[in-house]
């Protein structure tokens, strides 16, 4: 039998600390959401004594969260879609394509990267009332799909180059138009980097709550993380039902984390090494 090395050991020993140190939190809030009040100040760390839905059913819907969710889920997923498909399209372009202000476009969608979205927010804010879009969803996706792009299209970038150019040009010997080619060798051989980007699309969406918060003032268009805020009041929280809202918040993107891990590590592997 082999032996295990103290190096191996102690590796082992750090990820199962750091695996403890990140699920606690979790597992301490799914705990107390099926607690009262009362239960959680005396008795934090305690398995709840008689559990109830009652939080998570007043979340529901006295906190709205229903429509919360369903709005959220519509800005992402449309997000998504259109991130992945313009961004996978202009990836193609630029790595794909030969063309003098390839290198350029790249530089100029990378600098979208190191715009914070505190420093668009007044302008976007005065733009979009004028057209009206401050008061609608589709005043979401615009921001969310441009903030989108850039990481979507230097991720595809690299999935693009790496492939093999005697795919194409044996693509094209067969009289594949260009379209042909992205839809039908490349963007097939590219869907690892797709899942890895379609997923950090859709988590940083899911969680946003800065524009959503200073752009929607109806409660019927209101997104998830603005509903949680306002289980905090000023005088007064009940706490049993925040936790119980924020477990609902979270459980879609652990759903989603999960069904794609495996993607998402072949994605990162792929995109690391070209060639």
């Amino acid at each position: 039998m082999k032996k295990t090395s103290p190096i191996t050991i102690i590796i082992y020993i750090f990820l199962v600390f750091m695996a403890v140190l990140y699920l606690a939190p979790l597992f301490w809030v799914f705990n107390v959401s099926f607690k009262t009040n009362a239960e959680i100040f005396t008795a934090p760390f305690a398995l709840p004594k008689a559990p109830t839905i009652d939080n998570f059913t007043f979340a529901w819907t006295a906190g709205k969260l229903g429509i919360a969710t369903l709005n959220s889920f519509l800005v992402c997923v449309i997000t998504l879609i259109l991130s992945m498909v313009i961004g996978s399209m202009a990836a193609f372009g630029i790595a794909r394509l030969r063309w003098k202000l390839a290198k350029l476009s790249l530089t100029y969608f990378l600098l979208g990267m190191m715009i914070p979205v505190h420093c668009v927010l007044i302008p976007l804010f005065t733009r979009f009332a004028k057209v009206s879009l401050t008061n609608s969803l589709v005043g979401l996706v615009l921001p969310y799909l441009t903030f989108a792009l850039p990481i979507t299209i230097f991720i595809m970038v690299g999935f693009f180059e790496s492939m093999p150019n005697e795919l194409i040009e044996s693509a094209c010997i067969d009289g594949a138009t260009i379209y042909q080619i992205f839809f039908k060798v490349c963007l097939p051989l590219g869907k690892t980097g797709l899942f890895v980007t379609g997923l950090m699309t859709f988590i940083a969406n899911w969680n946003e709550l800065l524009l959503a918060m200073v752009f929607i003032s109806d409660d019927l268009k209101k997104t998830l993380p603005v509903s949680l805020s306002k289980f905090v009041g000023p005088y007064n929280t009940n706490y049993s039902q925040m936790f119980a809202a924020i477990i609902i918040a979270i459980i879609p993107t652990i759903i989603v984390y999960c069904a794609f891990s495996n993607q998402i590590v072949d994605g990162l592997t792929a995109g690391a090494v070209k060639g």
